[in-house]
C-alpha cells in the first residue's frame, strides 16, 4: 500500500513522484473541490443567526465531482493520507475541504515553500494538524465575498446598462482607476517657464531663486520599478514669459561666479526579494507582463521546482538560502559580500507565512535552464534570481555634487551624480546614469555660453498601469497577494476598465457603476473601509477574532442597514412572472448576468425543462434569455436564430407516396445545426392524417429516409 499525497495543482504531480519515489501516490485537487451551495435566501449558501452561521458546500462542478471520487478511491487504497495544498489562507481552507470529503477524522498537514528534495522529504517528516485560524479566516472571507457579490450586485443591475456585479475589493479597486480618470477630466492645465543658463566649463543650471520671484518649487524627483530615477531637468518653476526673460536678461548682464560647491557620498540599500506585489511590479516594468501573466509564468516555474511558492507579502529569506547567495558571492563577486547579511524590513500588515520570492537554488544556472524553459518563463526566471542576489549585496555607493552659482540677484543650480561603487546595483538596474559635474572652488568665475528659457505646461496626474495598480492596492491594503491579479482581470472581464495604451482607464459603465456605488454604498468603495475588513480577516487567522460573530456583527450593524438605504430611491425591478419565486435553481449559470439560472417546467421537450434568467437579461429577438440542452453536444446552449426561409419553396423531383405532389425542401436548426427535410408541397392536403407521416429526413450518406417510409424511391422522380 502507498502513502497518498494530495496537491493542489495537477502540474506538481511528476515532479513530487520523482522526489518521492514509487511508495507514494500523489494526486491534484484542482484547486478548490467545494463552495457554498447557491441555495437559501439569495442563494447564498449559508444562513446568519444570531449566534451562528450554517454553510452548505456542494461540489463546484462535474469536474470536482470527479475528483473527490477519484481522491476517495485513492485514499481508500492508502495507508496514510497527506494533505499538502499552497501554503496559504486559501491552501489551509482546499486542505480543509479536502479531509472532510475523505472523512479524515485527523488529517496529516504538510507545507513547504519549495518543490526541492530538501523540502518536501523535511514537510513529510514532520507534519502537523490542520490550521484552523486560517482555515476559518478562509472561511469567513468566502462568506463576506458571497454575502457582498449577491447581495450587492442586483442594485446596479437595476441600472439596466449592462453592469454586471459588486465586489468587495473588485469595487474598491475600480473606484481608484475611476476617482483618478475624474481628477485628470478636472485637470486645467497652467503654463510655466523652465530657466536655465550654459556654462563653458561644461554643465548647465537651472534658476534656482532670486529676491523678488514669482515662482513654484519643482516637481520633487520620482522613482519607479523600471530601473532609473528621473533627474530634476527644469528650473524652480516661472508663472510668466516675462518673469522668465527678465531672468534671463539679468544672467545675459551680470557676471557669474560659483557661491557654493556640496559634494557628499550616500549609500543606497539593496532592495528586497520579491513580494507578489513586486515581482507583479517589477515584471510589468520590465517585461511588459500583466499581472495576471506573471502569476501564471511564475505559477509553472514553482511547480517545475525552481523558485519558492509565488504568493507572499514577506521579504523574509530562509537562513539556508542567504548562505548559499553568500557562499555565491564569495565565489563569483567577493567585493559584493557585505559584513553581514542583509535584513529588509516587511510592510507592517504583512502576514510572513512563508518566504520570499527566490530561486529554490542559487546555483541553477539560468544558461542550463534556457532550453527547458519558454521565453517569459526564463525571463522571469532570471529577474527573480537577479532580485534575490541583489537583496544580498553590499550597498552602492553614490557620490552626489551640488553647484550653487550666482549672476547679480538670481542663483542657478546644477546637481550631479556618480557611483562610485555599483554593490548591488551590478545584478539590479535601478542606478540613474552618472551626471558628472566639473571640479569647482567657491567663487570661481565663469564663463557664460548661453541663457534661455523653455515654455512647458503642467500634465494631469497619470493613468495607473497595471502594476502600478498592484502597487497602489497593496499601499492601501485592498486585497492580498492571492487577489491582486485576478481582481484587476475581473475589472477588465466585466468591461468596467479597458487597457489603452498601457494604461487602465475606466470604461463609461464602469464609471456609470462607480458613480451610482458612491451614492448607494460609499463605504465600500473606500480603501480604509475595505482594509477594515482585510485587518479583521487577519485577526481571524491569527486567533484573535472569532469569525462567525464579526461576520454577523458587521451584517447586522453595517451591511443590512446600508443595503435598505441603498434601496431607497432606485427604479422600481420589473415585476417577477408568476411562477418565479417557485423555481428551482439550476447550477448553470447565465452567460451575461453569472446568476444561477430558474428551471422553468415544460412537457414541449424531453429534458422536462429549460432555463431562463430572472435577472432581465435579454437572449434572442429581445426576449429573456433562456438556454436548452443540447444532447448532442451535453451541455446548455442559446437558442440559435430561425432560418429565414425564401418566400418560395424549393420543390424537387420526389413525389409524394400520398398525393403524388411534388416534395418540397424545408430547412430547419436541430441543436444549433442547420438540416433539410422532405415533406409535400400540398399545403391544402399535407396537414391531414393521411400526411402525418410524409416526412423524409436526409442520411449521412446522402439518402433520403423516413422512418415510418423507408428510404425514398428515388426511381420514380416527377416525370413534370
Amino acid at each position: 500500500m502507498a502513502n497518498l499525497l494530495i496537491v493542489e495543482s495537477p502540474g506538481k504531480i511528476k515532479k513530487l513522484k520523482s522526489i518521492l519515489g514509487p511508495t507514494w501516490d500523489v494526486k491534484a485537487s484542482v484547486g478548490h473541490i467545494r463552495q457554498l451551495a447557491n441555495d437559501g435566501e439569495g442563494s447564498l449558501g449559508f444562513e446568519i443567526e444570531r449566534d451562528r452561521i450554517d454553510c452548505r458546500y456542494v461540489a463546484r462542478d462535474d469536474r470536482a465531482r470527479q475528483t473527490i471520487a477519484g481522491l476517495k478511491s485513492a485514499a481508500k487504497q492508502a495507508d496514510e493520507v497527506y494533505i499538502a495544498s499552497d501554503p496559504d489562507r486559501e491552501g489551509e481552507t482546499i486542505g480543509w475541504h479536502i479531509a472532510l470529503v475523505l472523512g479524515l477524522k485527523k488529517p496529516k498537514r504538510i507545507i513547504y515553500q519549495e518543490i526541492t528534495e530538501t523540502a518536501v522529504r523535511a514537510a513529510v517528516a514532520s507534519p502537523r494538524s490542520l490550521d484552523m485560524n486560517l482555515v476559518e479566516a478562509g472561511r469567513c472571507r468566502d462568506c463576506l465575498d458571497k454575502l457582498v457579490g449577491y447581495k450587492g450586485s442586483p442594485l446596479v443591475w437595476r441600472l439596466n446598462n449592462g453592469a454586471k456585479s459588486v465586489g468587495r475589493v473588485q469595487s474598491a479597486t475600480l473606484h481608484l482607476v475611476c476617482k483618478r480618470e475624474r481628477e485628470i477630466q478636472v485637470f486645467t492645465p497652467q503654463d510655466y517657464w523652465s530657466v536655465f543658463v550654459d556654462y563653458a566649463e561644461g554643465f548647465r543650471a537651472f534658476y534656482h531663486g532670486s529676491s523678488q520671484t514669482e515662482t513654484q518649487a519643482p516637481e520633487e524627483e520620482t522613482s519607479d520599478d523600471s530601473g532609473s530615477q528621473e533627474q530634476v531637468t527644469e528650473s524652480v518653476r516661472v508663472l510668466s514669459q516675462a518673469q522668465a526673460e527678465r531672468w534671463v536678461a539679468i544672467a545675459q548682464t551680470h557676471p557669474h561666479t560659483v557661491k557654493q560647491v556640496e559634494g557628499k557620498q550616500t549609500s543606497k540599500k539593496p532592495p528586497a526579494p520579491f513580494t507578489t506585489s513586486s515581482l507583479q511590479q517589477a515584471a510589468g516594468s520590465r517585461l511588459k507582463f500583466s499581472p495576471e501573466q506573471t502569476m501564471q509564468v511564475a505559477q509553472k516555474l514553482y511547480e517545475a521546482g525552481l523558485i519558492t511558492y509565488m504568493r507572499t507579502d514577506s521579504v523574509n529569506l530562509s537562513p539556508d538560502f542567504c548562505a548559499a547567495a553568500r557562499n555565491w558571492l564569495q565565489a563569483h563577486d567577493p567585493n559584493n559580500v557585505p559584513a553581514k547579511v542583509s535584513r529588509q524590513r516587511s510592510a507592517k500588515d504583512a502576514q510572513e507565512a512563508h518566504e520570499a520570492i527566490r530561486p529554490s537554488d542559487i546555483n541553477t544556472s539560468s544558461a542550463a535552464l534556457k532550453p527547458q524553459l519558454s521565453e517569459a518563463e526564463f525571463n522571469l526566471y532570471v529577474l527573480i534570481w537577479l532580485r534575490a542576489i541583489a537583496s544580498q549585496c553590499k550597498p552602492a555607493l553614490l557620490r552626489k555634487t551640488r553647484i550653487m552659482t550666482e549672476s547679480g540677484a538670481v542663483q542657478w543650480q546644477a546637481k550631479g551624480q556618480v557611483v562610485e561603487f555599483a554593490g548591488y546595483g551590478k545584478y539590479w538596474k535601478d542606478l540613474s546614469a552618472d551626471v558628472e559635474l566639473p571640479r569647482l572652488h567657491q567663487g570661481q568665475s565663469l564663463t557664460l555660453e548661453h541663457a534661455g528659457h523653455e515654455q512647458k505646461q503642467t500634465q494631469p496626474p497619470p493613468r495607473y498601469t497595471e502594476p502600478k495598480l498592484v502597487q497602489l492596492m497593496e499601499r492601501r491594503g485592498i486585497g492580498r497577494p492571492s487577489t491582486y491579479a485576478p481582481t484587476i482581470a475581473t475589472l477588465k472581464q466585466r468591461q468596467y476598465v479597458e487597457l489603452l495604451k498601457g494604461k487602465l482607464q475606466p470604461t463609461p459603465l464602469g464609471l456609470e457603476v462607480d458613480a451610482f456605488l458612491g451614492k448607494a454604498l460609499p463605504d465600500l468603495l473606500e480603501a480604509e473601509f475595505t482594509a477594515q475588513m482585510e485587518s479583521a480577516l487577519d485577526a481571524i487567522a491569527d486567533g484573535k477574532q472569532e469569525w462567525q460573530q464579526y461576520l454577523i456583527d458587521w451584517n447586522r450593524d453595517y451591511f443590512e442597514p446600508a443595503l435598505r438605504l441603498a434601496v431607497q430611491g432606485l427604479p422600481e425591478q420589473p415585476k417577477a412572472t408568476s411562477y418565479s419565486n417557485q423555481l428551482e435553481k439550476s447550477r448553470t449559470r447565465c452567460p451575461s448576468c453569472t446568476n444561477p439560472m430558474s428551471k422553468v417546467p415544460t412537457k414541449k421537450i424531453k429534458k422536462g425543462y429549460f432555463l431562463k434568467c430572472e435577472n432581465g437579461c435579454q437572449g434572442t429577438d429581445d426576449k429573456d434569455l433562456v438556454m436548452f440542452w443540447s444532447e448532442r453536444v451535453k451541455q446548455w446552449l442559446l437558442p440559435q436564430p430561425k432560418a429565414v426561409q425564401s418566400s418560395e419553396p424549393k420543390l424537387t423531383e420526389y413525389l409524394c407516396p400520398v398525393c403524388r405532389q411534388p416534395l418540397e425542401e424545408y430547412p430547419y436548426r436541430k441543436e444549433g445545426q442547420p438540416k433539410t427535410l422532405l415533406r409535400c408541397s400540398n399545403t391544402k392536403d399535407r396537414g391531414g392524417k393521411k400526411h402525418q407521416d410524409v416526412v423524409y429526413f436526409q442520411s449521412k450518406g446522402g439518402i433520403w429516409w423516413s422512418p415510418k417510409l423507408g428510404d425514398l424511391n428515388v426511381a420514380t422522380p416527377n416525370p413534370q
